[in-house]
């Protein structure tokens, strides 16, 4: 029986949560906040970092800027691929306006931008906006 670390999206505690129970809606050992909500999360660098190190499952970020006309249409369809993806994904959206030096160490050239971090690593990344389909069969290339 495996388990995974699950970062809350909360509290940001790390969760250790048995594999097969990913499904099953956990909720976080500390503030007791379902781990999965079906909603991607808005995070700030500190958070980005904490999710994409300590998250033993695929993370999925959006890229973006609220002034960026793609982003904002590419926005109802990464929160409606939340509800696909997770338990399996960890989504996020970074939002490059406010937290510039993440997208700079990046080298974020155009958003919206989609990256999939695996093991605090970046696996691979899709410029421009995808529709919800799209998004859900590009990130499931990635599971672990």
């Amino acid at each position: 029986m495996s388990a995974q670390h699950i970062v809350c999206p909360s509290c940001q505690a790390i969760n250790r949560i048995p594999s097969e129970k990913l499904a099953d809606h956990p909720k976080c050992g500390k503030c007791k906040v379902p781990l999965f909500q079906a909603l991607p999360l808005e995070v700030t660098a500190a958070q980005f970092e904490r999710h994409i190190s300590r998250n033993d499952i695929p993370v999925l970020v959006d890229f973006w800027a609220p002034w960026c006309g793609p982003c904002k249409m590419m926005g109802p369809a990464f929160k409606e691929a939340a509800a696909a993806l997770e338990p399996k994904f960890r989504l996020l959206k970074l939002n490059t306006e406010n937290e510039q030096m993440v997208g700079a160490k990046l080298n974020i050239r155009s958003i919206p931008t989609l990256a999939v971090f695996k093991g605090g690593k970046e696996e691979a990344r899709q410029a421009g906006a995808m529709g919800v389909k799209d998004i859900v069969g590009w990130a499931n290339q990635f599971v672990l």
